[in-house]
């Protein structure tokens, strides 16, 4: 592991988080602002994609840039810019993927998930009755169905490390504004930290729906933040 780091003191709010960011970034608790060259930016994620670049940065400023091993040079000028609006598309640059970045996404956690009703099974993602977008994840995911056995929501669970999942929820449009993926995300999140998981819940900054999902489900927006740089696929 290479860094480089910009430092100032950054604690870390749960040991099971603190786990999850150490195994997918390379290290933490972040010393003010840390460039770290991990293999974990090597080995493809979850859904087969290449991720060159992950960034995550706590409430109190410190972050760690997660790169290449091979990039921690070239990434290095970049450490006492990270709070700054060009830093994501700069970083995009650097690791060449212009474009290829996400804006800051609210990355939220939990250890606490609201006490709401189970409304789903764990299936296999196989089952007749999910949709597409369902049956890509790795494991069982948590459906939902009405009295007919129609689907009414799910979720998948996105392996990020053995120590963090992320939580993706969706509901069919009929069921929206009805409290089913709150539902979900809470039991989702119930199953995770009863496997010794920290429960993740990503979402765009500007997806208000979301976010009251979060929000409802026991994922309080504590001020984390999570950048992502992408290659195409080969």
């Amino acid at each position: 592991m290479q860094s480089s780091v910009l430092s100032a003191p950054d604690p870390t709010s749960d040991p099971r988080l603190e786990a999850h960011l150490r195994a997918h970034l390379g290290a933490w608790p972040a010393e003010g602002v840390s460039a770290v060259g991990s293999e974990a930016r090597n080995r493809p994620a979850w859904d087969g994609a290449r991720i060159p670049g992950v960034v995550v940065r706590s409430p109190a400023g410190t972050a760690v840039i997660s790169v290449r091993p091979g990039s921690v040079e070239a990434v290095r000028p970049l450490v006492p810019a990270v709070a700054q609006a060009d830093f994501p598309a700069r970083l995009a640059a650097t690791l060449g993927a212009p474009g290829k970045v996400s804006p800051w996404l609210p990355m939220r956690w939990s250890v606490d998930p609201a006490g709401l009703e189970d409304i789903g099974e764990w299936v296999e993602p196989t089952h007749p009755v999910l949709p597409g977008w369902l049956r890509a994840f790795p494991g069982p995911v948590l459906l939902a169905r009405d009295e007919s056995g129609a689907y009414l929501g799910g979720v998948g669970m996105k392996p990020h490390t053995e120590f963090g999942h992320e939580i993706a929820v969706g509901t069919d449009e009929r069921m929206r504004g009805r409290g089913v993926a709150r539902r979900l995300v809470a039991q989702a999140a119930r199953a995770a930290l009863d496997h010794g998981l920290v429960p993740l819940y990503v979402h765009a900054p500007d997806n208000l729906p979301s976010a009251r999902v979060a929000d409802a489900a026991g994922f309080p927006d504590r001020g984390w933040r999570l950048l992502v740089v992408w290659e195409d696929r080969s």
